[in-house]
């Protein structure tokens, strides 16, 4: 494996965490090629570097849900799911027919009109961006109480 992008997704723990990254805060790789090989798919190689490195972190549950591997789906249309928010409003995924490119782009799933609309960024673009979204909105907001 190329390792393309696990280093980048074990510097989130310590920015957003403040501890050092340690295995434990991801999935071996066993553990996770036991947890997808119930699947007719192949996750991209940005996904599988995703769980690699945080599958167990608190990351995976920080604002947005992130799905463990075993839960994973292809649904009617044709997009993976992989996560969503807190309140099952919307859901994001990758277009079946891009799983083999290393890093596809997301899209996003309303889920009451049910429209599937891209993120115009990468799992790994967009999983950056949401992280420092995220975590710039919980400084406010920790400001603001101060």
């Amino acid at each position: 494996m190329s390792d393309m992008f696990l280093d980048k997704f074990r510097a989130l723990v310590p920015k957003y965490l403040g501890d050092p990254w340690k295995p434990s805060d991801g999935i071996s790789e066993d553990e996770l090629d036991e947890a997808l090989e119930e699947h007719a798919f192949t996750v991209p190689l940005v996904l599988r570097e995703f769980y690699l490195a945080l599958g167990n972190s608190e990351l995976m549950e920080a604002y947005h849900y992130f799905w463990d591997p075993e839960e994973l789906e292809i649904d009617e249309e044709g997009f993976l799911m992989f996560l969503e928010d807190e309140d099952e409003q919307f859901t994001w995924g990758l277009r079946s027919g891009d799983l083999r490119v290393p890093d596809p782009i997301v899209y996003r799933k309303n889920n009451a009109r049910g429209e599937w609309v891209s993120e115009d960024g990468t799992f790994s673009e967009f999983t950056f961006d949401m992280f420092e979204w995220v975590f710039s909105t919980a400084e406010d907001d920790e400001e603001e109480h101060v």
